[in-house]
């Protein structure tokens, strides 16, 4: 990890600390970074309400100067510099928070894959009390597994293979020296391999021991047991099994296709930038299609990835559209005053 997702990871796990559980810590985490942005995402609406307010002039200006590009591209530019708009203005801010974005999602996954790891090593180790409460979140019984009757409340051979490297040399690290001992009688059992994580051919050999050392573990196969008749059953595009110990009961992945839905209905910023344009049916139909699609792909995602990212996903779309409402009430606060302002100057000039 870089420097920024090392602090990311190390703020998320003092969150967790404090509150003692990570569903928690990650509504909190979510909402700390959702305040962070919140003055790029300011910057950046500013600057399209200034678009969407100078765009009936820009209209105008294409029909007067539509033949001659290059008058249209100097009037363009002269209304611009007489509004004040910079084109950059509606993009820039938020292309900044990008990095940011990028390095929270590496944080949250070092440490969704440093707690699977984790509970890996606990089942080898015999250990009873394998899914603690920090990670448990209300109905999830597992927040580093989807929240699905499709999923187990144990990591997978895939989700296992998965781990990078470093991740399951940081847990093994983590290991007391009974849990150690433990781990090592338990691959001893089943294979000579001595567990090394340092390259990935190693990571592959060391994976493949565990897995098999595992399938010995009765609280692991308990934990992984399917229901009979419901293993690999093909349903459209995907392949499900049920699970006699699932992990959620698919409330996240609904609430977030639901919260994406609401979002565009009651966004005020896409109220602003999607109303309908005369004569641009093409922009119109992928409006349409965009308020369709991102609900359905907020589903999937949530229905394939851990639980905790589809609690930051659910927070992040609601905080995103409480900052949209209070960032709307301010913008509109101050165009009634500089409209107020501009209608009283104007009055004095009159006079």
């Amino acid at each position: 990890m870089n420097a920024i997702e090392q602090f990311l990871y190390d703020i998320l796990s003092g969150i967790n600390s404090l509150v003692g559980n990570y569903g928690v810590a990650i509504i909190i985490f979510t909402m700390l970074m959702r305040l962070i942005i919140m003055p790029f995402d300011y910057k950046s609406r500013k600057g399209m309400r200034k678009m969407a307010l100078i765009q009936p002039k820009i209209n105008e200006l294409q029909k007067k100067y539509g033949k001659d590009q290059q008058k249209l591209q100097q009037k363009q530019a002269e209304l611009m510099k007489k509004e004040g708009y910079n084109p950059l203005s509606g993009c820039l801010p938020l292309l900044l928070t990008w990095p940011i974005m990028f390095a929270m999602f590496a944080a949250m996954r070092a440490i969704a894959n440093e707690q699977m790891a984790m509970q890996t090593f606990r089942y080898l180790a015999g250990e009873t009390d394998i899914i603690a409460a920090a990670d448990r979140f209300l109905w999830v019984k597992n927040i580093w597994m989807a929240d699905s009757l499709f999923a187990s409340i144990a990591p997978n051979a895939q989700a296992l293979n998965m781990i990078p490297a470093n991740m399951w040399q940081r847990a093994y690290e983590m290991l007391s020296e009974g849990q150690l001992q433990a781990v090592t009688e338990s691959i001893a059992a089943v294979s000579e391999t001595v567990l090394d994580f340092s390259t990935t051919d190693a990571v592959k050999t060391s994976v493949t021991s565990m897995i098999t050392a595992l399938g010995q573990m009765p609280g692991y196969v308990e934990a992984v047991a399917t229901v009979p008749g419901w293993t690999g059953l093909n349903f459209f595009l995907f392949s499900i099994t049920l699970y006699k110990q699932y992990n959620g009961l698919l409330i996240l992945p609904v609430l977030a296709g639901v919260s994406q839905v609401l979002q565009y209905k009651f966004n005020p910023a896409l109220n602003e930038n999607q109303q309908p344009q005369q004569g641009n049916a093409q922009s119109n139909g992928m409006n349409n299609f965009m308020k369709y699609f991102f609900p359905i792909l907020s589903v999937f995602w949530c229905l394939t990835s851990n639980a905790g990212f589809a609690v930051y996903w659910v927070t992040s779309t609601i905080a995103m559209w409480i900052q949209s409402v209070i960032i709307t009430k301010i913008l509109e606060k101050q165009d009634a005053r500089k409209a107020l302002s501009e209608s009283v100057s104007g009055e004095g000039s009159i006079k």
